[in-house]
């Protein structure tokens, strides 16, 4: 089943919101793409750089916009194809497999079914983590779960404060120690409460800058250990928070971090406040690192769990226009 297939399927309401998140992606670097291929009277080396050029422009990476364009040109040879406009179709096929890599591709935070569930955050500052951890406590205490934050980001000023007042906009419980305080002694006593008072989710905020990768290697691995000596299966999902306006590098952060720590997920933010949105198709064939949530928007409800079918649409919603 191809791409086009999988999507008539989909929710359009959400398909409204991800055609709305990417409007600059859309209307930036591949606002002419639909045109080129309209006007194209063949299918030859010229248009391929030129189908190049607009990917990495749209910041999908230099090394996954060469390897796509490898597949799309193996794809033309072998089913002989000479309408640029049926490009289209294949565009979306072979970025959606792309993106699948042969898996199977779960976007649902990895819970524990039995009990508590431990979700470390980690990411540079200035990308939204603190945020985030707000818009996924809401999420889950809308599910009417018992929700408890941990204020592990104990060195940057103002961390423990900002994330302390989302909780109690929100209404979660939040536990807090003084600016400098070990983060490790913070995951101490925030799964110990977990434990004993029967939350279901403790979200755990991480300093987002350390002096060096050693630093931060371990310090991600002393709270780690802290948490599993409590909890062995602990945490269940590691989250890489990054700022989808930083584009490749946002890249860097994403190796960097993954060197540190085992990080099993991205949340992407801003994703509507950048042209170069293709960041997820690179990180993703790069990093291997499935995108599990993506900001939208400004408001408490725009964190969306990812979808690739809605994203795709959302990058190439014109091919979808007569």
């Amino acid at each position: 089943m191809g791409f086009f297939d999988l999507f008539r399927k989909k929710d359009k309401n959400k398909s409204k919101k991800y055609k709305l998140g990417l409007h600059k992606t859309r209307e930036g670097a591949l606002s002419n793409l639909k045109e080129i291929l309209e006007k194209s009277d063949k299918i030859d080396d010229e248009l391929f750089d030129r189908l190049e050029e607009i990917f990495i422009m749209a910041d999908i990476g230099v090394d996954t916009v060469i390897d796509f364009i490898d597949q799309l040109k193996d794809e033309v040879y072998h089913k002989k194809i000479t309408d640029p406009l049926e490009l289209q179709e294949i565009i979306l096929d072979k970025m959606f497999e792309i993106y699948l890599n042969g898996e199977i591709v779960n976007s649902n935070l990895k819970l524990n079914k039995n009990g508590l569930s431990v979700i470390l955050f980690v990411g540079v500052n200035g990308v939204g983590k603190t945020t985030s951890i707000a818009k996924i406590a809401q999420i889950y205490k809308n599910q009417g779960k018992k929700v408890l934050l941990a204020a592990g980001d104990t060195f940057r000023a103002g961390a423990i404060a900002q994330l302390d007042v989302w909780a109690k906009r929100i209404g979660v419980d939040i536990v807090t120690k003084p600016d400098g305080t070990d983060p490790s002694a913070v995951m101490y006593d925030s799964i110990l409460k977990a434990k004993n008072e029967g939350y279901d989710i403790l979200l755990c905020d991480t300093a987002g800058r350390l002096q060096t990768k050693v630093n931060l290697m371990n310090e991600l691995a002393k709270m780690k250990r802290v948490l599993q000596k409590e909890m062995p299966d602990a945490p269940h999902e590691t989250l890489l928070v990054i700022d989808a306006t930083t584009g490749q590098n946002g890249m860097s952060q994403a190796k960097a971090f993954k060197e540190a720590t085992d990080v099993t997920g991205i949340i992407l933010t801003k994703l509507d406040g950048t042209s170069k949105g293709g960041i997820v198709l690179a990180i993703r064939h790069e990093m291997g690192i499935p995108i599990k949530y993506v900001g939208l928007g400004e408001g408490v409800d725009d964190l969306e769990v990812f979808d690739i079918e809605q994203y795709l649409y959302g990058l190439f919603a014109d091919f979808f226009e007569e």
